[in-house]
């Protein structure tokens, strides 16, 4: 299943119009059939109210997995959930490291982006 059949799918559980969804998403409804068809993709910003208006990740939109809704580990949440620190603080005192290499600040930036988005969705 790809962006636009989950998409469509999404829209039809909750019983809305493609007129409905695309002025919940601030596009037009030609747009949005445009996405639900496979003809376009939405860009990252669309595909991310899509993802909050419904409740769902990103990796499921784009087909990365078919749950979704994603449960982070308890160690990660309660890390997540205990960041008080601005993104400029985080980086200046903790060396966030994946996989050994330590991340860029651009990494970094879009990990703490992650982080909020999750905790937004719970």
């Amino acid at each position: 299943m790809n962006i636009g059949n989950r998409i469509a799918l999404l829209r039809d559980k909750r019983g809305w119009t493609q007129e409905t969804l695309a002025s919940s998403l601030g596009i037009s409804r030609a747009a949005l059939s445009h996405y639900e068809k496979n003809r376009r993709e939405p860009d990252t910003e669309t595909l991310t109210k899509v993802a909050d208006l419904f409740s769902v990740t990103i990796d499921y939109l784009v087909g990365r997995t078919n749950e979704p809704n994603t449960v982070l580990d308890s160690d990660v949440k309660q890390f997540a959930d205990e960041l008080e620190l601005s993104d400029a603080e985080l980086l200046e005192r903790f060396a966030l490291t994946v996989d050994g290499r330590k991340l860029t600040s651009d990494e970094a930036r879009r990990f703490i982006a992650f982080i909020r988005a999750e905790r937004s969705m719970n």
